[in-house]
């Protein structure tokens, strides 16, 4: 790699670059896609979580950035012998951590075509097809979900692609607020309640204090075992009831279809029945298994959702759409769209003053946007619905096996009840010790299962990450990269094990 010392003249060359000339882009296009191909034939091989250490690529790289381009062939070789040491494999079967990203040839291609076109799609003259496209795909996916005709554009709501749920969120509170803030005065922001569980993704406390909520006016509500982890009507109307006594403003309540740490399912319906009560604006968080919903036997999650105002779930999670995509729902896009509008001079043109299209920069926190419809166009065309469903009911058969493998060894628990294709476990208090030495404390306990679970991510073999879930520390197993199959879940199980006998054993 060369360097900005020693600087060239540029001999009147500069000029010739040819960024887009369409047969070294063919030439260039091949030789990434057969590295790529070779990557995803060979990643079993690598340790799953990446094994650098903090500040390992500086050392490799120089210091300033090359005066002389430099070939492809070149830049590839440096991606695999500097790069890829540096990469958490979430595309490798033995990736079982956090939620799955999963990959697939259609939605890489998608996002090949969308980044190709490479169009700024804020609003629909900007590119008719794009604006077009994610419409009708929102609806189709929508319908997939059977989602209420009210949240799509047939029916008068409709759908947008936003990045992540953080962002649909935040969207949807600024949409909240503001109604509110129409009715009580802009004065009394400071009285506006924003509800969740304990259990709830922190991308509603973030969206709150990006939203202008008073820190102190937000809840996390607690929740118990007994019930599974899940957000209680009663809980949340005693919270809101005592909110109200004090003289605050009830705002929004984001409800969870499986929850980060266990993927606990919040009730909608009595929730929702709550809420409206309350005039609180219900926001729907299925980010995680959303897209298992599409199965006719797991649709009951979202029952319930008529009564809710927004609805989301990330694509690019467990739907073969790559980062980034996440659908978001909204019954009153009018809501939205007052919230997050500006309409410039330069942006004026006849279509948007006619009312007769959707201009998506008004439903999104940016102005500028990606053609993102086109990977989710593709993945649903190339695999269809009954494919993803086949997908997706795989990965819940193959965590149905390792939670059975679990109740074989009676040193270990399923803590939470499994609902989807996660499992979240460890080593039981009382076998904690070994050679009889007996252990019971939940201290104990937790602390002897993170090294566990660090023994095991630190060989490379599998890869897991944990919770805490009222105050029992698990290790969470979620199926769902798009290469696993139940040989490794097998094979995780056996790592597992081994790593146990070896800490109970020098104990």
């Amino acid at each position: 790699m060369g360097s900005l010392q020693n600087q060239k003249p540029d001999n009147g060359f500069a000029g010739t670059i040819k960024p887009l000339d369409p047969e070294e882009f063919r030439r260039q296009g091949h030789l990434v896609i057969d590295f790529l191909a070779d990557y995803y034939k060979s990643v079993e091989r690598y340790p799953v979580r990446s094994q650098v250490e903090p500040g390992y690529l500086k050392k490799r790289m120089p210091d300033s950035a090359p005066y002389d381009a430099e070939p492809i062939e070149d830049i590839l070789r440096d991606v695999q012998k500097d790069i890829v040491p540096g990469i958490t494999h979430w595309q490798s079967p033995n990736y079982f951590a956090y939620f799955p990203a999963s990959g697939s040839i259609a939605g890489f291609l998608g996002e090949v075509l969308g980044t190709g076109f490479n169009i700024v799609g804020f609003n629909w003259m900007s590119s008719p097809a794009a604006t077009e496209l994610e419409t009708i795909v929102m609806d189709w996916l929508g319908k997939m979900l059977d989602l209420p005709s009210e949240f799509l554009f047939s029916g008068g709501g409709g759908g947008v692609l936003q990045g992540t749920t953080c962002e649909a969120i935040l969207c949807t509170l600024v949409a909240a607020r503001d109604q509110m803030l129409k009715k009580i005065g802009r004065e009394n922001i400071n009285k506006l309640v924003v509800y969740g569980s304990d259990q709830t993704h922190s991308a509603l406390q973030k969206a709150a204090q990006i939203a202008g909520i008073n820190p102190n006016n937000f809840r996390a509500v607690a929740t118990t075992r007994a019930d599974a982890f899940g957000l209680t009507a009663d809980a949340l109307r005693a919270t809101i009831e005592s909110d109200v006594e004090s003289g605050l403003v009830p705002l929004f309540l984001c409800p969870t279809i499986g929850t980060t740490s266990s993927t606990a399912v919040d009730p909608l319906g009595p929730l929702c029945d709550v809420a409206e009560e309350y005039g609180i604006w219900v926001h729907v968080d299925a980010a995680y298994a959303g897209s298992i919903c599409i199965c006719p036997e797991y649709r009951h999650f979202l029952d319930g959702i008529e009564k809710a105002h927004s609805f989301s779930f990330n694509a690019h999670k467990w739907f073969l759409t790559t980062l980034d995509c996440c659908c978001l729902w909204v019954k009153d896009p009018g809501a939205l769209i007052k919230a997050l509008s500006t309409y410039p001079e330069y942006l004026r043109n006849k279509a948007s003053e006619t009312k007769q299209v959707v201009d998506y920069k008004d439903w999104q926190i940016t102005l500028s946007r990606r053609f993102r419809s086109l990977k989710l166009w593709l993945v649903i065309r190339s695999y269809g619905v009954a494919n993803l469903r086949k997908f997706l009911r795989s990965h819940v058969k193959m965590a149905k096996n390792f939670e059975g493998l679990i109740g074989m060894d009676k040193r270990f628990e399923v803590v939470v009840p499994r609902n989807f294709a996660t499992v979240c476990f460890r080593i039981s208090p009382i076998e904690i010790g070994g050679n009889h030495q007996i252990v019971t404390k939940e201290d104990a306990a937790n602390n002897f299962n993170a090294k566990l679970l660090e023994s095991i991510n630190e060989s490379g073999k599998i890869y897991m990450t944990h919770a805490v879930i009222g105050g029992v520390y698990v290790m969470r197993f979620a199926v769902g990269a798009s290469l696993t199959e139940n040989k490794h879940v097998i094979w995780a199980w056996k790592v597992v094990q081994e790593h146990a006998n070896a800490l109970l054993t020098s104990s």
